[in-house]
Parts: structure tokens; sequence; C-alpha cells
């Protein structure tokens, strides 16, 4: 009876110190960005969800969008989230995946692309700088692997003027993203970005990161790049690294994008438009088998990185 009592006053407590809200998004499913591009107008409408969590406070609160990756919501990307919401900061943990009935993308990378979550992501920015708690001055993005790659494509802004030009993130933070396609036009936003990759990943390479952060910067675009050595894709998790067998290793993968979104095979230059010729053009360039797994180091330098990026351009500012 009193660990019932305990546990009843622990839940009451929990319930206290945040709120959440359902949040329901009209979005949609364009396979690429090219979709977007050219015709978002015609594109056939997507129920999305998310779930918004206020700190303790009254607001109106700084808030951050989290996206996941190919795996979806892991136990690392909630710790990140309930860090933010400590700090006085307003999560929103976009649910891509789930709301379209999938469960992970490994391996095929073409039931939610990269498109749908950034589409997903500006609709949520649509409907939460309208909402009373939020600060529609400081919402930032962070994502990881294909969530990182969001991240850092929201802020392109050949998406942004077609999607809606009068919205833009504060701040983006991708954590291990997919830099392996690169826009030949490199206009970005003028908000901060920055990149933690691990120098030993080999699903998404930190050399392509490196080779694309200068270009950006040569451009304009306000973005930092932050290599931790001795590390693998989800650096950041705290568990051993191990082989995804089914996943994709896209060290030799370099794609071009086009300033209409369409993304280019290596050599061929033939569009990926469809799952089809984006298995093709994986095929040419990515093997399998890539390692993945935590650092525990690196695990604590990206959280303090996370902590002091986002107080900085959400709360110091």
């Amino acid at each position: 009876m009193k660990k019932s009592i305990k546990y009843i006053i622990f839940i009451l407590s929990s319930l206290i110190l945040f709120s959440q809200e359902k949040i329901i998004l009209n979005s949609a499913s364009p396979f690429s960005f090219k979709n977007i591009i050219t015709n978002l107008e015609n594109l056939e409408k997507t129920e999305v969800s998310g779930m918004l969590k206020l700190p303790e406070g009254n607001g109106p609160f700084p808030l951050i969008i989290g996206v996941a990756g190919s795996l979806d919501w892991g136990e690392h990307h909630l710790e990140y989230m309930d860090m933010y919401r400590s700090m006085g900061i307003a999560t929103f943990e976009l649910q891509s995946f789930s709301s379209r009935g999938i469960k992970s993308t490994v391996g095929s990378q073409i039931q939610v692309t990269t498109a749908m979550m950034v589409l997903d992501a500006f609709k949520a920015l649509e409907i939460l700088s309208k909402h009373p708690t939020i600060d529609k001055e400081k919402i930032a993005i962070t994502g990881w692997s294909l969530g990182g790659g969001v991240a850092l494509f929201s802020g392109w802004l050949p998406l942004i003027e077609k999607i809606n030009p009068k919205l833009k993130f504060a701040a983006h933070l991708a954590i291990y993203p997919p830099c392996i396609a690169q826009p030949e036009v490199l206009r970005f936003t003028n908000a901060p970005m920055h990149i933690l990759i691990g120098e030993l990943d080999n699903w998404v390479p930190a050399k392509a990161c490196e080779e694309l952060v200068p270009k950006m910067k040569e451009t304009g675009a306000n973005i930092g790049l932050t290599v931790y050595p001795e590390s693998h894709h989800s650096f950041d998790r705290d568990s051993p690294v191990v082989i995804k067998e089914k996943a994709y290793k896209t060290v030799n993968c370099r794609f071009k994008i086009r300033s209409d979104g369409a993304v280019l095979m290596n050599f061929l230059n033939i569009p990926m438009t469809t799952p089809l010729l984006q298995k093709i053009g994986l095929a040419l360039c990515a093997g399998k088998g890539p390692t993945m797994g935590g650092n525990s180091k690196t695990r604590q330098e990206a959280f303090q990185f996370a902590q002091e990026f986002m107080s900085k351009h959400l709360l110091e500012n």
C-alpha cells in the first residue's frame, strides 16, 4: 500500500513539474526536396503529431523542436530533451515515424525521408510560433542522424522560401547528420548552426561534413563543426559499439543537390526522385554494416556542448 501511495505521489509530482500537449500538424509526405520545391501545393496531406512538453514556470518559453533518427526516438534523445526542460526551455518531440506507421527506416531510407521530416518540422514551427506559451522568436531545432539532416537542411533557403519564407529557426544543432548530399547552390539561413559528428562514423562520414562546412562558410553561413576523435555514429548513446548489418555505410557516397531539390547519383547525375532510383544510387556507392555506439567521454562533451549552444542562442539573447 505504501509503495502504491509513493508511486502515485511520484506521478503527480511529475505532472506538476511539466505539462504536455499533443499537437496535430497538417503536413504532407514529399519523397524528395524536389517534391517540396516544385510541387508542394499538390501533395496529399498527411496528419503528423508531436508532443509539446513545458518546463516549470509560466512562460512564454523558448522552444527546441527535436527530430529523431532512422531508429525513431531513443533514450539518449529524450535525455537531451529532459536536459533542455531543466534549463527552462520547452521541447517538442516530432513524431514523423509513428504518425506514418513506421518504426524504422534503417536499410531502406524510403518510408520516411528527410524531405518529409523537414516539412513536418516547418509545420510544427508554424503552429508552435502561435502557441501562447512559446516565444516565437526563440524556436530552435535539433536532430540526430536522419534528424540531424533535418536540423541542417531546415536552414537551406530554397526550402524555407517555398514552405514559408516568413518563418525560420533561431538555431540549428545537427548531431551526426548525413552531409553526403551537398547543394550546388549554398544558400543557407544566417541563424547559428553547428554540427557534432564522430571521427569514426562510417554511417554518415565526418569527412563529408568537413568538406561541406567550409563551403557553407564561404557563402556566408554561420556554421561550426565539431569532430569528436575515436567516436562512432551515435556516440552519445549509453551503449557499446555494435555493427548494424542492414544499415548503409556511406563513406564513399557524395551526391549533388540541384537548385530544384533533385538529388543526383554519384557520377551518373541521374535524379534520385523515386524510391527505386534512390536504392540504385545508394547501391552504386554504399556498403552495409556501419558501426554505432557510445563513447562515454564524447557523450558527456556532446551533452555539455548542446547545453551551452542552446543556452547561448535561446536564453542569453
